[in-house]
């Protein structure tokens, strides 16, 4: 095992308890630890040729796990799972032996979260862009897995300084929110809505291959996503497939219709795109930011990680300016909101 993959799986397993999941967290330090070298699934973990963390690795292996657990193919792994305290060493080492070829192919894609709760952070951003710009908003969300952040102004918000949205929808969004309170009266209105993901995920599919990425003993947080789909697939919208820039270069260039603003977002993702992908992406909003106009203008808003341990950056930039600005911090799984 390479230093660095030693040094990710500690480290992720000690966000995993940061973030309210002690079972993932004994999980990957037991994975690390157990004689797992001998199969494929164990021999491309502790000799990964990537870069764990950017990689997300351990994520990827515990996605792997918690996949075949819910598949009933290995009961006794399932029945180690919540609610009972998680599977030992040994009992790790032989179901990774015994479905290698099942978990093996997990290794090759990163996790698709597409956590819901995110979008409570993402509604100051939207709540802003609409009170700064008073048009309706036309979202374009990259990375988009599902698309569930791609529907806010449908879910309801209990936000602890204030209430947003229909009290009859569901899921309902908790969100700590500390500091300044986003703009609550401003008018939401969302024109239309496009996404996309190399890997985009049916948001009517059972059981949804999302959940294998939920933290099992993170028990609300399962309920919300099983919510969220089940209003999604009822919507009809679909996610198209395909390669981030290529797809936001297209879009971008289509006509914008006058009085409405442009709003490109993605939340924690970028990590996972090559540099190459994101130069290009970077490259056609700053030039459709050259195009925009007071009666077309474009915003770009993103939580996504900035080396500060614990939490996102949320950052906004509208054009015409183009002046990225801070607007907070937010917890990865949307539990909290710091704005300034």
């Amino acid at each position: 095992m390479t230093n660095a993959v030693a040094a990710h799986f500690r480290a992720q397993a000690q966000a995993c308890r940061r973030l309210g999941s002690p079972f993932t967290a004994d999980l990957l330090a037991r994975l690390i630890a157990a004689p797992i070298e001998a199969s494929r699934f164990g021999a491309r973990i502790l000799g990964w040729k990537g870069e764990p963390g950017a990689d997300a690795l351990a994520l990827r292996a515990a996605g792997a796990l918690h996949a075949l657990a819910l598949s009933g193919r290995a009961p006794a792994l399932t029945a180690a799972y919540p609610p009972a305290p998680g599977p030992d060493a040994e009992l790790l080492a032989e179901t990774v032996a015994s479905h290698d070829a099942w978990l093996f192919p997990w290794l090759d894609s990163p996790p698709q979260t597409n956590e819901v709760a995110r979008s409570g952070v993402l509604l100051g951003g939207l709540l802003t862009i609409a009170t700064e710009t008073g048009k309706s908003l036309e979202l374009l969300e990259i990375g988009a897995s599902a698309g569930l952040n791609l529907v806010p102004d449908r879910y309801r918000y209990a936000l602890g300084v204030g209430n947003w949205g229909d009290a009859a929808a569901t899921p309902l969004i908790e969100c700590e929110w500390r500091g300044a309170a986003p703009p609550f009266d401003a008018r939401l209105d969302i024109a239309a809505r496009a996404g996309v993901d190399l890997r985009p995920v049916d948001p009517a599919l059972r059981p949804s291959p999302l959940l294998c990425y939920v933290w099992p003993d993170q028990h609300a947080r399962r309920a919300r996503l099983e919510a969220a789909l089940d209003r999604l697939a009822a919507s009809g919208l679909k996610v198209a497939a395909g390669d981030a820039a290529e797809w936001l270069a297209l879009r971008l260039r289509e006509p914008q219709a006058a009085g409405r603003a442009r709003v490109i977002l993605h939340s924690i993702m970028w990590m996972y795109l090559p540099e190459s992908t994101r130069a290009v992406i970077d490259a056609e909003i700053s030039a459709a930011g050259a195009r925009a106009s007071q009666d077309r203008p474009l915003a770009h808003l993103r939580l996504e990680p900035d080396g500060v341990q614990g939490s996102a950056a949320i950052r906004l930039t509208t054009w015409p300016g183009g002046e990225p600005r801070l607007l907070g911090r937010g917890d990865y799984h949307g539990r909290w909101a710091d704005w300034v």
